[in-house]
This record gives C-alpha cells, structure tokens and sequence, in this order.
C-alpha cells in the first residue's frame, strides 16, 4: 500500500478542507485536517483510505515544514484542486508512485501521478464534521519537524477497532473542546441541584409509604401478589437511589454548585446513606478522569491485556487463537457476579482498577497489590490509592459509613431483618446493578481504544468513552449521566442540566471521535451490556502497528466476532516452559 495516502490523511493543511462533493478547496479561517478521499478527483467511492489513491496527472513534491506556501508546485496543485473546470472527471483513476526521504526538521515525498481511465464512480466528499480538527499536538505531522528524526512507522499499519473500523487518533485539544461550549453551560445552581436532592429524596419516601401503607395482608391478599409488588418495590427504589448516587457524584465533581462547602456535605450525607465512602471514592475517581484510557493509570474497568487474559484462562497468549469460544453460560454467570458484587469488590479491593501501586510517589504501594488482604482498598487510609494529606478525608468517609451501619442496624433489631432486607438492601443490590452497568459501558466497547503511557494524552484518554441512550429511566431519574458521559470526561464541572447542550457543542469539534450508541434506547442499552461482554474480552495491539500506534489498543476475543486476534508464535520461553510441565 503506498504511503501517499497515509502522509495525505494526516497532513494539516492550515487553510483549505474538503466541504462537498466537488473536488474542490474552501478556505476557512480554524485549521481543520484534510482528509483527500470519496471525492471525484480520486474516482473512488468507498469511504475509507485504501487504495482510494489511483488518478491524476501531475508531480507533488509536500514540503512538511513550510507547506504549500513555499512550493510552487503545491501551490499549483492546491489551485487545481480548487478549479473545478480543469478537475478530473469522475470515473479517473490514480496510480501512485510514492519514494519518501526524511532527515531532521524536514520531509519530503515526491509522487508521480499517472491518469488512466475508470469506470468507478464516486461518492460524496469527507464533510469538515467528520474530519478532526488540527492541532498543535506531538503527535500530529504538523509538529514532527522537530529536533528529532521523523519516524515513518507511525503513519504504516492500520489501526482496527473491534468491528474493524480504521481508527485515527484524536488531535483535537481541550482548549478547543471548551472554547466550542457556550459559556452559560459552565454555571452551576445550588439551588436548582438541592432542589433535584429533595427530589429524590421525596421520590423514596413516598415509594415506601405507599407500599408500606398499603402493600399488605389486608390489602393484597395473595402473598404471590404482594411478593410481585414488593419486589416492584426494590426495583423502584433502586432506580431513585441510583439518581440520589448520581447527584453526589455531581458534588464530587464540583458541579452541583459554586460551594465547595456545600457539594462535598450534600455528597458525603448523600454518598454514606448508600454506603459510599464519599471522600475516597471522590479521590479515586478524580485519578480515573485524570488517566482515562491509561492502561497503567486508569482506576476502574481497566481491561486485561492479551497476556493477563491468557494467564487467568490457564494458556499462553499464542494459544488463544486456537481455544474454543467461550460459552455464552459462562459470559451470563461472569455478567451476574459482576453485576451483583463489582462495586463492593472495587471498594473493598480495587477489583478492575490498575495494578501499579509500586509507582505510587509516596512508596506507600510497596509489596500491595489488587485483591483481598492486598492492601488496596477504599477504607484505608494507608492504601496506595491515597496519599497522606487524604488521611483524614478517608476516615471521615468511614465514619458516613459507620453512622449509616449503625442506623441500619437500629432498623434490623426493631422491625426485622427480613424487613430491611426489602426495605433497604435488596433496593441497595439494584443501585449497585446500575452503578456497575453504566460505568462498564462507559468505557468497554469494541469501537473503543486504550492507551499504553507513550500515546496517550488527555484527550485522548477522554474520547475513549461513549454516550448511550437509556430513555426516560436515564434521562429523568439517573439525571443523563449515561447519554452525556463522552462531555463529561472532557469538562466534569459542568452540571448534568446542561450537559445535552455542552454534548451538541462540542460534536463538530470530535468528528469522528465522538461515539455514541443510542439505537434501541433502554433495550438497546441492555443489549450492549451482553454485546461488549462477548466482544470485549482482552485488548492487544493491531497487527502491523509501529511507533505510536503500537501503543493503541483494541479489543479482542475468542468468539469469533469482529477482527480476529493475532497468530502469534510462542517464544522460545514459552517452549521450553511448556516441555518442561
């Protein structure tokens, strides 16, 4: 595959960008990246880079540092392109001839260009909506004119998502995903956000005395019945205590009001009555924004790598392409025990966060690690998690907890346990459900990338997230926190009452990066829970990466769905392990 089409898909062109289905420039006054194909000069209609490249008589020489402005052969090409008179016609062909020469601050690539005939048409042209926006970033070809020599692996191999789309990197900035939300999104109420806490608050205080006063023996004689309706009970009242949970994430993030003051006591009485320690949850959480998608950082759903798979399965990564699909009984029995006990096992030890607790900067991970008795946990002021001045905020987190046990336990011994099983743990059991459930699709999804240290950024990290669509249910009770994620993970101060118009905002600005999966609504939500558990088993590099990309990741799987894993050959290591068992 000549490279032409790589260099051109990512070369930054500071003025001009594709704008219909013409061959033909528009000058715009924000960089955007160009992508050169679907459209008539190239007489290809697919809307992917391969082989799109194949017709035009001419000699390109792209000068990396001083672009077009200082070529007059580019500056000749550029105005060829935007003369749709002197184009060529729709059913041409190019060939391309490509030899590239690299040295420091500087890269040149001359191509010859033969015109031919075809019978291929066209499609229409990349909109700037779908293209990302230019940027600054190392890791843009724009800004590889540096010090250092240019490395032209990185712009060879494919990267393939799950589904076998070809995945670009963002190279957007932050700066540029704040700057595109109006600024009125940014403000915070505290009056409106206490106003949606007594909500909820009132939403579950009628639910059990509705069915407290008249759920009962003289009411509904059939114990089937009143078994039924209860149990309508506990799912009523987890989706209320879910939306409760949701508003004191909001105080963690500071975006329940101005008030500092007022969100983190707002969180901590809301976060200890559903036995959430708001403090250390809070500090975690914040690490998990600040490392999205950082395989070595990353606080919660980080997947296992291709190796970390094979070992909990019992075989060497080289073998996982010769193994059997795994049974959909054992995908719905590891869904159940993920959707009853994951979020007590992250509390109680870090179960699907990262295992680096060695690196933690105050040497308080030395000889801990993920599991029970590991050290790791939410509740210890000690754990890696924390650092020393978070002392006292983890204990005060203990001390909600404590409060909250003792109440219950005052409950238990004066009406019953199996009372307050129904009342309040059963209830408890589903927000935990919900809990586990959105944060798992908010980040495991075959269209989803993961990040090795060496290529990840910010942005990036934040756009390997996804908005779902769950309804009314997530609309108006769990405040939109699962269709308004992919923003959130961008700009976390802002208040879930503005996030739909913050979402719509910044859309142009991701292109292509921004994902959403909204077909189905509620249903379509739940389906994507046994979807991403099928398809999203372990992640490994694609095949034929180099350089950066290497450090891109995708899922994979043993069921044959999607893009197969890599053949790998087993080392000579893994040999003689294997001759000596």
């Amino acid at each position: 595959m000549a490279p032409l089409h790589k260099l051109i898909h990512y070369l930054e062109y500071r003025r001009f960008v594709l704008c219909d289905s013409t061959p033909r420039l528009c000058t715009l006054e924000t960089p955007r990246v160009i992508q050169l194909f679907d459209i008539s000069i190239f007489g290809r209609a697919q809307q992917n880079l391969p082989d799109c490249f194949t017709a035009h008589t001419t000699t390109l020489t792209l000068d990396f540092t001083h672009f077009y402005e200082k070529t007059r052969k580019n500056q000749a090409f550029f105005e060829h392109l935007r003369n749709p008179s002197t184009a060529v016609q729709p059913g041409s062909t190019i060939q391309s001839m490509s030899t590239i020469t690299a040295r420091k601050g500087f890269v040149q690539q001359t191509d010859v260009l033969h015109s031919t005939s075809s019978s291929t048409t066209n499609s229409i042209a990349a909109s700037p909506e779908d293209t990302p926006r230019q940027s600054p970033s190392s890791t843009s070809l724009s800004s590889l004119a540096s010090d250092n020599d240019l490395d032209l692996k990185t712009v060879n191999g494919k990267l393939l998502d799950t589904y076998g789309n070809e995945f670009h990197l963002p190279d957007f900035t932050i700066k540029q995903i704040r700057d595109a939300i109006p600024a009125h999104c940014f403000n915070r109420s505290g009056a409106k956000g206490l106003g949606y806490v007594a909500r909820d608050l009132a939403s579950l205080a009628a639910t059990f005395y509705l069915f407290h006063t008249y759920v009962t023996p003289e009411n509904v004689s059939s114990p089937p019945a009143r078994a039924a309706l209860w149990a309508l009970y506990t799912f009523v009242q987890g989706l209320f205590g879910t939306g409760l949970w949701v508003l004191a994430h909001e105080c963690g993030h500071q975006s329940f009001s101005p008030s500092k003051t007022l969100n983190d006591t707002v969180g901590w009485f809301c976060h200890s009555a559903l036995l959430v320690p708001y403090f250390s949850w809070k500090i975690s959480h914040g690490k998990h924004h600040k490392a999205t998608g950082h395989l070595e950082r990353d606080m919660v759903f980080v997947p296992k790598t291709r190796d970390q798979y094979a070992s909990r399965v019992g075989h060497f990564a080289h073998e996982l392409t010769e193994l059997m699909e795994e049974t959909p009984i054992v995908t719905a029995v590891t869904m159940i025990g993920q959707q009853l006990v994951g979020w007590p096992l992250y509390i109680l030890a870090n179960v699907t966060g990262h295992n680096y607790h060695e690196r933690q900067s105050e040497g308080r991970g030395k000889g801990k690690k993920n599991g029970f008795g590991g050290g790791v946990n939410h509740f210890d002021p000690s754990s890696p998690l924390y650092e020393a001045k978070d002392s006292k905020l983890v204990l005060l987190s203990d001390l909600g907890l404590a409060i909250t046990l003792a109440a219950l336990f005052l409950i238990g011994s004066n009406f019953g346990w199996a009372n307050l099983a129904v009342w309040y743990f059963v209830p408890y059991l589903w927000v935990n459900h919900w809990l586990v459930a959105i944060t798992f699709l908010q980040h495991t999804d075959p269209t989803l990338p993961h990040y090795e240290p060496q290529s990840w950024n910010f942005a990036r990290g934040a756009a390997a997230t996804i908005d779902r669509e769950f309804g009314f249910i997530g609309r108006q009770l769990l405040h939109g926190i699962i269709e308004t994620h992919v923003l959130h993970h961008f700009v976390s101060t802002i208040p879930f009452y503005n996030a739909d118009e913050a979402t719509e905002a910044i859309k142009p600005i991701m292109g292509q990066h921004y994902r959403s999966h909204v077909e189905g609504g509620s249903i379509g939500f739940l389906k994507s829970m046994w979807n991403s558990a099928r398809m999203c088993q372990w992640i490994e590099p694609c095949e034929g990466a180099e350089g950066e990309k290497k450090g891109v990741l995708f899922f994979r799987n043993r069921n044959g769905l999607g893009v197969p894993p890599q053949k790998l050959s087993p080392s000579a290591e893994l040999q003689a392990a294997k001759s000596d068992s």
